[in-house]
């Protein structure tokens, strides 16, 4: 995709003798900069007028553009439906690198120093997606509480890169801590009129400064060239680690909010062109934040483009999640293209090769559900991955406990585990799911497990907020209880969630938390609680260190499985390198039969996949999953090629004591809705 007709770099590009500004606004008659006094960022000391440079361009140079230098820009234009110019308003620059505060508490852009940043021998770790496992965390939470940590940086960019941080990942397994924004992004009007704060980030200012309240203090001090250090020092040293950095990035809509917002940026520059409009000027709000960017106009695909690249090459960070994709992807009609110019750029362009680009893939528009639409070489989140292991393991065993059955047979799942063929296209394969249980938007998998209504009063919306539909199974009583079998019930629930997502196709996503046990009190939507109720617990209970410890243990059962993780859909009667051949059999080892798919009162399977190697070592494993409380007895399959079955894993045991080999035929024991693992092994 052309960046526009002039490829004329945008932001201030520094020079010998000061720097050069472009900007980009299509509409506006006149664009000013302003320079503000190196010690008062409210005092400007000299106003230049930008010159046009063509295709909507508009530049400047000036020797007060010099690093340390603050600015803003000043535009007048037309007035009339869907333009909002006015010439006294100081508005930031798209591409600024750098923001500050003044006195009065407006942004200035900051010109930014250009020293080089030494990245050693740290090199971008390149884990191919079937041997990746997503850790979705939060800067602040995931540190703040931390004793490990020291306490000046808890809860900051150094904090993440401490090595008791890092030390935790590596134990864990996990190969990519997926971090919510850290775009500058600020908190709603609404929110700071009712004393609250956005916790999560999804309001970016800009989109090519780091946040900086997650720089430790002594960044801070030292300003935004100290803050953007830090954070690559974390970036090199996750790096040095194994571990991949990805972001999780909000080009949808902007902090700029609906009309009656505050205007800091692309509103004073060229509402018309930068936000999704009627022709009357009405927003056509997407996103359900009050604006949605118009990604239909070419230069506000390069904007993204731009700032994608920037995080790329300078961040040297590793791949992207796009908040409400679809917004991205809804042409100049607002409806969703999934050839969009802008999803395929962002796949070819050289700059970006590489990189993992996943798509949440709806948002709140006409037509937003789009699930599997995604261009060849995107990953999605797979919400039907989400819901299916939720009713299965929970509202389906409520169901059953009510009326004596479970609505559902266990084909819907089996689909699931096997990689959600029935969703991606067979070029696609199962890595084009990111499969997961919970996200940082809903319950956490200790609250799926003990809450069947959401409690979000502390939100200030009176219990509106958040989703109504959970599929969630508190196991006889709402919230905390000391009753030993509710407690019990929960705890193997969260196991068999865990592991039916960590042994299945695609690529896993955790929440952080998940793996300790961690509750947000019910609350479902804590977007605006940056308290110890969204703060990661380090002081466990022996239990939550049991669960810790089964994460570890089946984050390494599925790197050293590569059956449990092709790369490929298999085609029957074919051999598909990269892809996994299965095999399915019912609780008396027979192959599956339509009954034993669709009756809710069989729901048990025996998955037997075998992987066909490309680049590892021949694999087999049995998977044998019980969806029905009362216990079972499961014959184990006799196959071609298989002499004995390891037992790997249990999840009805809350320690593991260890391996059990079994002979095919050998009746085992299999203890009410839980889930085994075993290894298949061929003769001496």
């Amino acid at each position: 995709m052309p960046a526009t007709a002039t490829e004329l770099p945008l932001g201030v590009q520094l020079a010998a003798h000061g720097g050069r500004l472009a900007v980009w606004s299509a509409n506006a008659t006149a664009i000013e900069l302003c320079l503000f006094d190196p010690g008062d960022a409210d005092w400007v000391t000299a106003t230049v007028p930008l010159e046009r440079a063509g295709d909507g361009l508009w530049a400047v140079e000036h020797r007060g553009l010099v690093p340390g230098a603050r600015y803003t820009l000043r535009a007048a234009g037309p007035q009339g439906p869907g333009q909002v110019f006015d010439p006294g308003m100081h508005l930031l620059d798209p591409y600024a690198r750098g923001l500050v505060r003044s006195a009065s508490g407006e942004w200035r852009g900051y010109v930014q120093t250009e020293d080089p940043f030494d990245w050693g021998s740290s090199v971008k770790p390149r884990t191919p997606l079937d041997r990746t496992v997503v850790y979705e965390a939060h800067v602040k939470g995931l540190t703040k509480l931390n004793p490990a940590v020291p306490e000046e940086l808890r809860g900051t960019y150094a904090g993440l890169a401490h090595e008791s941080t890092i030390g935790y990942l590596k134990d864990l397994g996990v190969t990519a801590v997926e971090l919510l924004p850290v775009q500058q992004f600020v908190s709603e009007q609404r929110l700071v009129g009712q004393g609250l704060a956005n916790y999560w980030g999804y309001n970016p200012l800009s989109f090519f400064t780091p946040h900086g309240a997650y720089g430790s203090r002594a960044a801070q001090l030292g300003g935004t060239g100290a803050i953007l250090r830090e954070f690559k020092g974390m970036v090199k040293l996750l790096h040095e680690a194994g571990i991949e950095v990805l972001l999780d990035v909000v080009y949808n809509h902007t902090s700029e909010e609906g009309l009656a917002g505050p205007t800091t940026s692309f509103r004073g520059l060229d509402n018309r062109s930068y936000y999704r409009q009627t022709e009357d000027g009405d927003y056509v709000d997407t996103t359900g934040c009050g604006n949605a960017l118009n990604t239909s106009v070419p230069a506000v695909s390069r904007l993204v483009l731009d700032s994608l690249r920037y995080w790329t090459q300078e961040m040297q960070i590793d791949g992207f999640r796009f908040d409400l994709a679809v917004t991205l992807g809804r042409d100049a009609e607002h409806e969703f293209d999934p050839d969009h110019p802008l999803l395929h750029a962002i796949l070819d362009d050289p700059a970006l090769q590489g990189a993992k680009m996943i798509a949440e893939p709806w948002d709140v528009g006409l037509g937003g559900w789009q699930v599997g639409h995604f261009p060849d070489g995107w990953s999605e989140w797979n919400d039907g991955f989400r819901d299916r292991l939720r009713r299965f393991w929970l509202t389906d065993i409520g169901a059953a406990r009510a009326s004596g059955v479970a609505p559902d047979g266990i084909g819907p799942l089996a689909r699931r585990i096997a990689g959600s063929a029935h969703v991606f296209a067979a070029e696609r394969g199962p890595l084009a799911s990111v499969n997961l249980v919970t996200a940082h938007d809903g319950f956490t998998l200790a609250d799926v497990t003990a809450y069947d209504e959401k409690h979000n009063l502390g939100n200030g919306e009176e219990n509106r907020d958040g989703a109504s539909s959970n599929l969630s199974f508190n196991h006889g009583v709402e919230g905390p209880t000391k009753d030993p079998r509710i407690l019990a019930a929960r705890r193997k629930a969260m196991r068999n969630l865990l592991g039916t997502l960590l042994l299945s196709a695609g690529i896993p996503m955790l929440t952080a938390g998940d793996e300790m046990g961690r509750s947000q009190r019910g609350n479902n939507n804590a977007y605006n609680q940056d308290s110890e109720l969204t703060w990661l617990p380090w002081e466990l209970d022996e239990w939550q260190r049991d669960l810790l410890q089964v994460a570890r243990d089946l984050v390494r059962l599925r790197r050293e499985n590569p059956a449990l993780r092709p790369v490929r859909y298999g085609v029957w009667g074919e051999t598909v390198p990269g892809a996994t051949q299965m095999d399915w059999y019912n609780k008396d080892g027979e192959p599956m039969t339509m009954e034993d798919w669709d009756s809710p009162a069989e729901r048990t399977l025996q998955y037997l996949a075998a992987s066909t190697p490309e680049s590892e070592p021949f694999n087999r494993i049995l998977l044998v999953v019980h969806g029905l409380e009362e216990d079972v007895q499961v014959v184990l399959p006799a196959h071609e090629g298989v002499e004995s079955y390891t037992q790997l894993w249990d999840s009805a045991l809350q320690v593991f004591p260890g391996e059990v080999a079994y002979r095919p035929g050998a009746t085992i024991p299999i203890r009410g809705a839980s889930v085994q693992l075993f290894l298949a092994n061929e003769p001496a």
